[in-house]
C-alpha cells in the first residue's frame, strides 16, 4: 500500500466536500487524511486529501476526482517537489512540578503553549508528520489528555506548478 497526496482546486459551493468524500465512500477508497480550506479567491476552495492503495487504485482516484463537476484542478503533491505540514493540538496533563520540562520539550520542537489551566497545558505544534509523531513519542511519560490532528495540507514548490483559473 502507497499514500498519494492529492491537491484540488474546487469550486466554493456548498456540499462540494461530501459529493467528494461520497466519492471516496462509494468507490471504497480510503481516506487517511483531508483538509480543506478558501483559497486567496474566495470562490474557490483547496482540498488536501491523502490517499492509500496500491498504484492502480491511486490512480483510479485521481481519474474519478478529476470527473466531478465541482473539481476545477487535481495535483499530486510529489513529496520531493511539495512543502507538506500538519498542525496538532494536545493537551497534557501537568502538575506545577512537570510544566516546565513539557516545556522545554515543546520549545526544542518550536511548538507553542497555547493554554495554561492549573492541571494542564495545550501545546500547539505544526509540522511533517514524523516531527510531530517524534513529539508524541517523547510525551509518553506524561498523560495526553486530549490531542486533536488537522491532517496534511500541502503546496508544490516554486511558480511552475500554480494553477490559475478564469471566470
Amino acid at each position: 500500500m502507497r499514500k498519494k497526496v492529492f491537491q484540488l482546486l474546487v469550486d466554493n459551493t456548498s456540499g462540494v466536500l461530501s459529493r467528494i468524500s461520497g466519492l471516496f465512500s462509494r468507490r471504497g477508497y480510503n481516506i487517511e487524511s483531508i483538509t480543506a480550506g478558501v483559497t486567496a479567491d474566495p470562490r474557490f476552495t483547496r482540498i488536501t486529501i491523502v490517499a492509500s492503495g496500491d498504484d492502480e487504485i491511486l490512480d483510479q482516484i485521481e481519474k474519478q476526482v478529476a470527473k466531478l463537476v465541482d473539481v476545477r484542478d487535481i495535483k499530486v503533491l510529489e513529496p520531493d517537489d511539495s512543502v507538506y505540514r500538519e498542525l496538532v493540538l494536545i493537551k497534557v496533563k501537568a502538575a506545577a512540578k512537570e510544566r516546565q520540562a513539557i516545556i522545554a520539550l515543546a520549545d526544542v520542537f518550536r511548538g507553542k503553549i497555547i493554554d495554561v489551566a492549573t492541571e494542564s497545558l495545550i501545546i500547539e505544534l505544526t509540522g511533517v508528520q514524523s516531527k510531530i509523531e517524534a513529539f508524541i513519542s517523547l510525551l509518553d511519560g506524561y498523560e495526553i489528555l486530549e490531542l486533536a490532528k488537522t491532517g496534511i495540507t500541502g503546496l508544490g514548490r516554486g511558480t511552475h506548478n500554480v494553477t490559475y483559473l478564469e471566470d
